[in-house]
């Protein structure tokens, strides 16, 4: 059996958990409400203080299924009481984040400024010029949007410019050498 599916998901105090018909839970916390639609197939009960998730059969599909529909139900849980972040960084000589309104413009040595709207639901926080801290309910979309941002100019292995995260360890290469 799953070790992580099997394990039952406790519900904080002021979490509301509910379940409609076609498998859609959704999570209503203090920082908001999230709603998705789980794979039919899984049986999700909630009793009492904590949301149960079990399997109807032992295929293999079914086992990976167990574990995954476990897992979103938890991040959904943490994404609003605690809710998700990202921290990257900007390394580069004139490489620099702003943030205009809503709108994050990055100066990644291009010929034009890069401009990001921050998608509904997600807030990117500049500190200072080179830290962007992207903050939200849903980890899935904290974790897209931060690697939108990381694709504009991924790390180059020579000198580390670029955007990474802040706990990304770029493995450096040794430039050309001479005869």
């Amino acid at each position: 059996m799953s070790r992580i599916g099997r394990q039952p998901v406790a519900i904080p105090a002021g979490v509301e958990v509910k379940l409609a018909d076609g498998n859609v839970i959704t999570v209503k916390g203090p920082k908001g409400t999230l709603e998705r639609t789980l794979v039919p197939e899984m049986n999700v009960e909630v009793n009492g203080a904590e949301v149960v998730v079990t399997r109807p059969n032992d295929l293999k599909k079914m086992k990976s299924l167990h574990g995954l529909t476990r897992t979103l139900v938890y991040n959904m849980i943490v994404g609003v009481t605690d809710g998700y972040e990202k921290k990257l960084e900007i390394n580069g000589v004139g490489y620099r984040a702003a943030k205009q309104g809503n709108k994050l413009v990055l100066s990644l040595g291009y010929s034009h400024p890069v401009e990001m709207e921050d998608p509904e639901g997600i807030e990117s926080v500049v500190e200072g010029q080179n830290v962007i801290i992207v903050k939200g309910m849903s980890k899935e979309k904290v974790g897209q949007y931060a690697a939108e941002i990381r694709f504009k100019r991924p790390p180059e292995p020579y000198k580390g410019k670029g955007v990474k995260y802040a706990d990304e360890v770029i493995r450096r290469k040794e430039g050309k050498t001479g005869k």
